[in-house]
């Protein structure tokens, strides 16, 4: 029987396919961009049409770079950017409107209404998540109360809402299955973690019909089958369905308790998992599901996240013109041996943890008429490690003990630069895998636990390997002095 597994890994900016095999590798990778929609400052959309183009353009081609036929494939896995949010009608499966992605900061209003009439207690205790337009909740709201017809069509059972891994398996399976994962259902701001259910009372609260969301799986469930796609067959399973961060956890193999990693992409996210417990954080960080297996209990995680990451190096490219590609900011930041005192906080689309300031707004200071846009570019890659410090000494204190070394992935991890200023500013060791792609990885893993493919986490482990790990360089007084200068930039904010 064949082990090759298809890992659907649909994100911010691109959709994303990998192929991987039983030994854990990478057979091929194809991905395909779409495009960002800005309709007023703060608010960010994605055309649904856009990512399920994409997704399957991705799907195609990687089965093509693999020399597969879509037969060849045992079972799909999604992973997926999460809290951006969709409405669609279940009829025509179109789209009632553009996806809200989690970026976008138009119901802070919303937000702030809430805080004043002190719901934000209630729904953190239920949710483990901070009051905030980063989550799904008031996405949901907005629709239904903006886009003409919606709450009509929801209270007539045609409209059905979810995040972008329920879209898609809607789409897969010709819409024969509306599901989602405990991960996925978690960052919604509608399910209480505490028993995996959608709340009755936070429903009420925002508005929402049950009715219209997605039912609540383990994420290596049956989820359901292909239908109608034309270049895969009918009936190759999804057995695997998982949120982005929590992917990479699991494509980390961080199974045991206080395993961490850290997720560079358009933002930067942090897991660290917490076992069976769900750890209440006193420093608001969020409280989350990791995932759950069948027949297992739910695994919790902590997790903080910097908003923009990987976009910080992508507005120096396309913003202001500072370099022709991503990649080359490692070798224009190496020309300078610091940062001569400029300091960025990419605090583009406001602040994540442990600040959650969603009105900041990003700050370059520190210029003088010696500045170049080389020291613009090492204090870009200082920022993008300083911010995941400020979430790591945040799980510290949370834990109560010190971080054993934490695993990286995502495109910014070949980044050695980068990645050797993180191991020197947290303190700790970082490693890294072989595999940078530890996202679609995890799917992978999740799909392949639930096809069959491997047995049980012992095997999993087995096939993940250290491509290099980072030694902390910094001398304990140097690395207190920057935090310091980082921590006076961050009061401009």
């Amino acid at each position: 029987m064949s082990s090759f597994i298809m890992a659907i890994d649909q994100g911010t900016t691109s959709s994303r396919t990998c192929i991987i095999n039983q030994a854990g590798g990478l057979v091929a990778e194809a991905r395909e961009a779409f495009k960002q929609i800005f309709p007023k400052p703060g608010w960010v959309e994605h055309d649904p049409e856009d990512i399920w183009y994409s997704t399957q353009r991705s799907m195609r081609l990687a089965l093509e770079k693999a020399g597969l036929k879509g037969s060849q494939i045992r079972a799909i896995g999604i992973t997926n950017q999460r809290e951006t949010v969709m409405l669609w009608d279940s009829q025509s499966g179109k789209a009632l409107h553009n996806a809200i992605v989690w970026q976008c900061r138009r119901t802070q209003e919303l937000c702030e209404k809430l805080k004043k009439n002190k719901k934000e207690k209630m729904i953190t205790a239920k949710t483990g998540l901070v009051l905030d337009p980063y989550f799904s909740a008031t996405k949901i709201q907005w629709l239904l109360k903006n886009v003409p017809n919606a709450a009509k069509k929801a209270r007539e059972g045609r409209a059905l809402a979810g995040t972008v891994d329920s879209f898609l398996l809607w789409k897969l399976t010709a819409g024969q299955s509306h599901k989602t994962d405990v991960s996925n259902a978690s960052r919604t701001m509608l399910m209480n973690i505490h028993t995996g259910w959608w709340d009755q009372d936070l429903l009420k609260l925002f508005g929402i019909p049950e009715r219209i969301l997605p039912e609540i799986c383990p994420s290596n469930s049956d989820f359901g089958v292909t239908q109608g796609l034309g270049f895969m067959p009918d009936g190759i399973p999804v057995t695997g369905i998982v949120g982005d961060q929590q992917a990479a956890l699991f494509g980390q193999t961080c199974f045991d308790v206080g395993d961490s990693k850290c997720t560079f992409g358009t933002g930067s996210f942090l897991l660290l998992n917490t076992g069976k417990k769900a750890v209440k954080s006193k420093n608001k960080l969020l409280t989350t599901i990791a995932w759950k297996l069948k027949n297992q209990e739910m695994i919790y995680a902590l997790e903080g996240g910097a908003f923009v990451c990987g976009a910080a190096v992508q507005w120096l490219r396309d913003g202001l013109g500072l370099i022709q590609q991503s990649s080359d900011i490692e070798a224009l930041a190496k020309t300078v041996q610091t940062t001569e005192g400029v300091e960025f906080v990419p605090a583009l689309t406001g602040l994540g943890a442990p600040h959650w300031k969603p009105e900041a707004r990003g700050v370059i200071c520190g210029l003088t008429r010696g500045s170049t846009k080389a020291h613009i570019a090492r204090a870009t890659l200082e920022a993008m490690a300083l911010q995941n410090v400020d979430i790591l000494n945040t799980m510290q204190r949370d834990l109560g003990k010190k971080l054993r070394g934490v695993r990286v992935d995502g495109g910014a991890a070949a980044n050695d630069l980068l990645m050797q200023m993180q191991a020197d500013y947290c303190g700790a060791n970082v490693v890294r895998p072989k595999n940078l792609e530890t996202t679609a990885l995890g799917a992978a893993f999740m799909a392949g636990l639930g096809a069959g493919v491997w047995k049980d986490l012992k095997e999993i482990k087995r096939v993940w390997k250290v491509d290099k790990e980072f030694k902390v360089k910094m001398a304990t007084k140097e690395r207190k002095d920057r935090l310091q200068k980082w921590a006076q930039a961050l009061e401009r904010v």
